[in-house]
């Protein structure tokens, strides 16, 4: 039996296009990556690094270094009560498909099993953006302890670079969970029409491009580099 029709078939080929494309292209393209927020970021990071070993007084950099990772912890907490209650959704899909059938312009499998993939598709998203921020978590942790390593003057300018390094690896990945959140908010889609997750998946594209590429934030730390 097939549980999909051709329309879900091009509705995921477009979403996994929008999520794994749009992260491989500005990740791992430096001209394209140089002109994004991240980037301009990572330099105001390598900065900040530096500036710390004409500093005698860090507490303020541990509690810069403490903020990221409250952040960081509450959004890996987060994919783990979305992920129960996911897991739940699985046992219950009955009353879900019933929910969901209500909606205005929904179309939800009445197939049990096409049911589940929907509901795993989110599983493997969140899973990944757990995964992903947990590692972030770690890395921000490895900073502060970094921070506490460096001396002042020019003799731990390589050092601070260390530092630098793994502060900024630690964002990527923190961004890349927060990527996830988004995608799984288009995934979403999926279980209403597979024409939503197409929708979905377009928005989030756009919204992610002008956030990264064209916000006001970008254009301002580009001038502060």
């Amino acid at each position: 039996m097939n549980l999909l029709v051709p329309l879900d078939y091009l509705a995921l080929a477009i979403f996994f296009l929008c999520w794994a494309g749009y992260s491989a292209i500005v990740d791992r393209i430096p001209a394209i990556r140089s002109r994004s927020v991240i980037a301009s970021m990572d330099e105001h990071r390598r900065r900040w690094m530096l500036a710390l070993l004409d500093r005698d007084n860090r507490i303020s950099d541990v509690s810069i270094v403490n903020n990221l990772m409250t952040s960081t912890s509450f959004l890996a907490n987060n994919s783990i009560f979305i992920l129960g209650g996911l897991v739940a959704l699985l046992s219950a899909s009955d009353l879900g498909q019933r929910v969901l059938a209500n909606l205005p312009f929904s179309d939800p499998p009445t197939n049990e099993m096409a049911w589940e993939m929907r509901i795993f598709l989110l599983l493997f998203i969140f899973i990944r953006a757990f995964f992903e921020l947990t590692w972030a978590l770690r890395q921000f942790n490895y900073t502060s302890i970094l921070i506490g390593g460096l001396g002042q003057g020019d003799a731990y300018v390589g050092q601070a670079e260390v530092a630098a390094q793994v502060a900024n690896r630690a964002a990527r990945h923190f961004n890349t969970g927060l990527r996830a959140y988004y995608f799984g908010l288009a995934a979403l889609g999926w279980i209403i029409h597979p024409v939503a997750l197409i929708l979905a998946s377009l928005i989030v594209l756009r919204e992610l491009h002008r956030r990264e590429f064209r916000s006001v934030v970008r254009e301002v730390l580009s001038r502060g580099g």
